[in-house]
């Protein structure tokens, strides 16, 4: 072969590696994208992030009142000492969907693999993607004030092996694409149903009573009931009252939700696509009523001393 020959060949192998690497940091900046989108879906995570105590976004120490005791959000920025960032894909794919840390342990389900198990690979890959684009903080996870057993780390195995099962979201043949995607991002991405559905005496999600509002919500506050129950649901609400909702934090009397939903919308649901948050509300609309009898109570006591309003989610 002669120089002129190997210096072409060269110059084409060259050529054709740097083709590769820019075709695999396209594949990375797509899956990051689309990872962005899942943290949004997630309602941006705003649980992992602690503005008010000064920490940096998805940086944990939140505190989140549980019947339970306290329990601090983690860091989970691509810091290496103090956040996820020496998780493998399998590592960050077990937790996600397994409820499991890297040297095996269970997670307290206050963390809320228990509705991530649903979510595709590809999504849950996605946001390790994009997760791990975030500037690393260095911020040390806060110890949970829990009484026992609820620390100890048997206690969470015995928990998980008694009330999770693993699986992913499955479409319903007889539904349409619109209202399956809508049923997978309430269900699994936006874990709609840890914060909106009562919790059995163990802490379990009763299903009997599926996102029909909780005296134990977030932050140690109520989480409206999302059933289409006309009196203690969103039952007088349309379809088009709920997207927009979910798209600007505004009921149907014109007032708006605070606290952590206004954050949820404001870092997540605002940014979705119109047709995720049409979807969503398809599916919502389709659930069956479920009157809550202490958010019944609970809107009595309102209306009496401020007047009648609209659930806010």
């Amino acid at each position: 072969m002669t120089s002129a020959r190997r210096a072409g060949v060269a110059a084409r192998g060259a050529t054709i590696a740097v083709l590769l690497l820019a075709a695999g940091a396209a594949a990375e900046d797509g899956a990051a994208e689309r990872g962005r989108a899942v943290l949004e879906a997630a309602g941006g995570c705003t649980c992992h992030s602690d503005a008010k105590g000064g920490g940096g976004p998805l940086s944990g120490g939140r505190g989140m009142q549980t019947p339970f005791g306290v329990f601090y959000s983690t860091n989970i920025t691509p810091d290496p000492e103090t956040g996820i960032g020496r998780f493998s894909d399998a590592d960050f794919v077990n937790a996600m969907r397994e409820g499991l840390a890297p040297d095996g342990h269970a997670y307290l389900p206050v963390f809320p693999y228990t509705s991530f198990t649903g979510m595709s690979d590809e999504d849950v890959l996605a946001l390790k993607a994009y997760l791990f684009t975030l500037a690393p903080v260095r911020r040390q996870n806060r110890p949970r004030e829990m009484m026992p057993p609820f620390p100890w780390r048997i206690a969470a195995a015995a928990w998980r092996w008694m009330f999770f099962a693993s699986g992913r979201f499955v479409p319903d043949p007889a539904q349409s694409p619109a209202w399956n995607r809508g049923a997978y991002l309430v269900t699994a991405v936006a874990h709609c149903g840890e914060c909106h559905t009562p919790r059995t005496l163990p802490g379990a999600l009763d299903s009997s009573r599926w996102l029909a509002g909780s005296e134990d919500g977030p932050e140690g506050k109520l989480a409206p009931n999302l059933t289409p129950d006309k009196d203690t649901g969103v039952g007088l609400w349309t379809k088009t009252d709920m997207a927009w909702f979910l798209q600007t934090g505004q009921l149907p009397d014109g007032d708006e939700t605070e606290g952590l939903m206004q954050e949820v919308i404001e870092h997540g649901y605002e940014h979705m696509p119109e047709s995720d948050l049409q979807a969503i509300a398809e599916y919502l609309a389709s659930l069956p009523p479920v009157r809550n009898d202490a958010l019944a109570e609970h809107k009595h006591d309102h209306e009496h001393d401020h007047g009648p309003d609209d659930p806010a989610p």
